[in-house]
């Protein structure tokens, strides 16, 4: 998923997104809405005035999946239904992200106070509606809403458990565009599930620790918290003096320092999954440099492992010029990576800095987390069930980095897989992620297995040319498992049913491959 949270596996190449150091998992209060002026009634719709509302709880991972759009309103043409749904369509999490509208760009202004772990933001969105619409949801957990305008006038308001629900002063048409700004404060909660520990917004005693897969991103920020609708993002992050704020793309500017505080400002003009953002705050040790490609790299690590700085600006510009020569023309306008000193014990793909909570990665973590560049980020699931897409893929990269470096072969790794008969995963197919097991070893290692019995089936002569064509077909965009096995017949010119359904669809261990 989105955190890279992949196990690390004795003995074996690392394997999984959100790793796990030493162990095996790497990759991922009830507050009053402030009254608000109410713009009364429209097109026959009473708005509510602004109420308190519980944000519910912290358990689990809530909602995540989508369904590749964002018109997953339920709303039937000539009802009169205006109401953007709860939730973006996805049947496995039916309240993941919301409908009605389509993201176009975030622009978040935010200041964090370590000392206090207060965090003060300002959030304008600008979107398009998919459908008529009086009211609509964004994503939110916790924090204190204070306003909340829509095109620049007062919009009412209301909570509940996740979902900020939003009513404009008057309706928005489909097909129109809107700017809706949030202002709100308070102490983010970080999120915690038994399949992937703590993620979200993590506070730490020099910052924060920001990775938000599955939905983490609604723990700062409000938004449409999902990988289906994708976004570009503008940061604008104050810290007190001394403390370094990192978030997605590339930095405008030189930070400025002004009464004991320091802004940073960041912008990601590349679309982008909401899980993937970050504002990762600390003291860091930075290094800025080029590929041998010529690709900007940025690389921080906390002043505990400055002695992992150079390895990491090297491996990551290494990796990086690597993995553009096997899938395809890297997606994005810099690479990077970041090394914090809050042991999470895994890493996540935050787009163009992977970051690695509280260890020095070995370079297949990094193949790992690069490869999701391609697979995740440039190319996101549009619904959760085909996590194998991000996890499959990146952990197969983990092999084909080991083969590239001369540390053993992909085949020599799929096969000691495979001589374990006795291993949980194969009774758990992972081309349809289990919402409630979201995160398998299985999506992991059985989707790589799946992706060399593939390559052995058609031949690298084939296989090489289909990845490179998937990655060009999808950039910046979002996939489903249907369409990479269409692709992959129509690359490879044969029948690859039965092959997919052993791999992907049917539990127990596939026959053997020649």
């Amino acid at each position: 998923m989105p955190l890279n949270r992949f196990p690390v596996i004795p003995a074996v190449p690392a394997v999984v997104c959100a790793v796990a150091v030493a162990t095996a998992t790497a990759c991922a209060p009830s507050q009053s809405a402030a009254a608000s002026a109410s713009p009364g009634t429209t097109a026959g719709v009473t708005a509510p005035t602004a109420s308190t509302g519980s944000t519910g709880s912290t358990a689990g991972t809530g909602s995540t999946a989508g369904t590749g759009n964002t018109a997953g309103t339920g709303n039937t043409a000539g009802t009169g239904n205006t109401t953007g749904a709860p939730g973006i369509g996805d049947p496995d999490f039916p309240g993941g992200g919301n409908g009605g509208y389509d993201v176009e760009h975030y622009d978040l202004k935010l200041s964090y106070d370590p000392a206090s772990r207060n965090l003060a933001g300002s959030t304008t969105i600008r979107a398009k509606a998919t459908q008529d619409l009086t009211s609509f949801d964004l994503d939110l957990h916790g924090l204190t809403v204070s306003r909340v305008t829509v095109d620049g006038a007062a919009a009412a308001f209301s909570r509940r458990d996740d979902e900020l629900v939003v009513t404009p002063a008057g309706r928005i048409a489909d097909g129109g565009k809107f700017a809706v700004t949030i202002d709100y404060s308070g102490v983010p909660r970080s999120l915690r599930s038994a399949g992937l520990g703590e993620y979200g917004f993590i506070a730490t005693p020099d910052g924060a620790f920001v990775t938000c897969e599955p939905d983490g991103a609604k723990t700062w920020f409000p938004s449409n918290d999902h990988p289906a609708d994708k976004a570009t993002y503008d940061f604008q992050i104050t810290v007190p003096a001394g403390l370094t704020a990192i978030a997605n793309g590339e930095m405008s500017g030189t930070p400025r320092t002004t009464a004991g505080k320091t802004t940073f400002v960041w912008r990601e003009k590349h679309p982008m999954a909401s899980y993937l953002a970050t504002m990762t705050t600390g003291k860091f040790q930075v290094r800025t440099g080029t590929s041998a490609g010529g690709l900007p790299i940025y690389a921080a690590v906390a002043d505990s492992f400055r002695g992992s700085l150079d390895t990491l600006i090297t491996q990551t510009g290494k990796i990086t010029d690597y993995w553009s020569s096997v899938f395809g023309p890297y997606p994005f306008s810099s690479t990077g990576g970041v090394i914090d000193d809050h042991a999470v014990g895994y890493a996540l793909e935050n787009q163009t800095k992977p970051i690695y909570g509280g260890f020095s990665p070995e370079p297949a973590i990094i193949a790992h987390e690069l490869a999701h560049q391609w697979f995740g980020d440039s190319l996101s699931v549009s619904r959760w069930r085909d996590l194998w897409l991000n996890e499959g893929f990146a952990t197969y990269a983990e092999w084909l980095w080991a083969e590239h470096s001369g540390q053993g072969t992909a085949d020599a790794t799929f096969r000691r897989y495979y001589a374990n008969e006795a291993d949980p995963m194969w009774s758990y197919p992972p081309g349809v992620a289990r919402a409630d097991d979201l995160f398998n070893a299985a999506v992991y290692t059985r989707g790589a297995m799946a992706l060399h019995a593939l390559r052995r089936e058609i031949g690298d002569q084939k296989f090489f040319p289909l990845i490179r064509q998937w990655t060009a077909a999808h950039r910046y965009g979002n996939v489903t498992t249907p369409e990479f096995l269409a692709l992959a017949e129509r690359v490879s010119g044969r029948n690859l049913k039965p092959l997919f359904d052993a791999w992907l669809f049917r539990p127990g261990r596939p026959a053997p491959v020649a």
